[in-house]
């Protein structure tokens, strides 16, 4: 068997492993650089948009005036945030959990493949901030495997580090001051 195979598997054991809050902590730190590498420059306007910030009602005209990608992408993205919760507190290995599950991992990879049609942060180019899809794409069907061949463990930390951390990381990126959904929610 390929060190691959083992990887995948579980049977490779590298030194010690990692607390979740630890990674959880190294991810987020990652993050950060990365939405610091694709706002270079402009921070001063997005501290002034901030200062303005009044919440209210969703601004649903802003959102009919989208492309059909960034449409797609936020309300399956809304609609698994919603979903991914139900799985976290439910009982797990039941039938709705596996259903719901197909139904989360195909909402989830439609809302990360959607963002590879999402550019307009960069004039036209991919961004620092699609590494995250990357990730997304790769690790999400790592999390299927892992639960076709019972190794709970690994499925359940890789969908808790997806749903909390992705989730987490993309709330927060997506409420930057100047982007839609803060547009939507306080300009």
């Amino acid at each position: 068997m390929s060190t691959v195979s083992q990887m995948l598997a579980g049977n490779v054991k590298v030194g010690r492993p990692m607390t979740a809050g630890a990674r959880f902590a190294l991810g987020m730190g990652a993050v950060m650089l990365i939405v610091a590498a694709s706002l270079r420059g402009a921070w001063a306007s997005i501290a002034k948009m901030a200062a303005a910030a009044r919440l209210h009602a969703p601004d649903m005209a802003l959102y009919a005036a989208q492309s059909p990608a960034i449409k797609i992408h936020l309300a399956t993205a809304l609609v698994a945030l919603v979903l991914g919760a139900a799985l976290m507190v439910l009982r797990k290995g039941r039938t709705f959990h596996r259903v719901a599950g197909w139904v989360w991992v195909s909402l989830v990879a439609v809302t990360a493949g959607s963002t590879l049609f999402i550019t307009s942060l960069n004039h036209g180019k991919w961004s620092p901030l699609h590494l995250i899809t990357g990730w997304t794409l790769l690790i999400l069907p790592l999390a299927v495997i892992w639960a076709k061949r019972h190794n709970v463990a690994r499925h359940r930390g890789t969908m808790m580090g997806l749903f909390y951390g992705g989730f987490a990381i993309n709330v927060f990126i997506a409420l930057i001051p100047g982007r839609l959904l803060w547009e939507m929610l306080f300009a």
